[in-house]
């Protein structure tokens, strides 16, 4: 078992088609065959599988989850970070912090119009840190 921490660029709001950063990242360290588990380090930001192909996805997902979450709720009292944090607290504990995904012959083993996303949640986010666990 291996493990690394991968530290990503500063991402503006939204969702990230991250796939081949990680893969870059982790080309000298995957085996032929296993797992490899990615757990963000972040209450307000978020990984996640889903869609590659169309980006209009990315802008859809975006939407939905500021309808469903919105900010400036008049019962949210976690307020002090700003009117994007508590909701994007509740959108991380929504979609969560880590996945697994199986390699094979090398390679991540993702269904052809599936990627990796990281879920920027914050209007103005830091640097955000994977931790990248191998297990072959």
């Amino acid at each position: 078992m291996k493990q690394k921490i991968i530290v990503l660029p500063k991402y503006r709001r939204g969702y990230h088609l991250i796939t081949d950063l990680l893969s870059d990242a982790l080309k000298n360290d995957l085996p032929q065959t296993g797992l490899v588990h990615f757990f963000i380090q972040h209450t307000s930001a978020s990984i996640m599988v889903n869609e590659n192909f169309d980006p209009t996805v990315r802008e859809d997902l975006e939407a939905a989850f500021n309808d469903i979450v919105k900010e400036d709720m008049p019962y949210y009292r976690h307020t002090v970070e700003g009117s994007d944090d508590m909701p994007a607290h509740i959108k991380a504990a929504m979609i969560g912090t880590d996945i697994t995904i199986p390699i094979t012959n090398g390679q991540f083993n993702l269904g052809q119009w599936q990627g990796i996303f990281l879920c920027e949640f914050r209007n103005k986010a830091s640097n955000r840190k994977i931790i990248a666990t191998i297990i072959e």
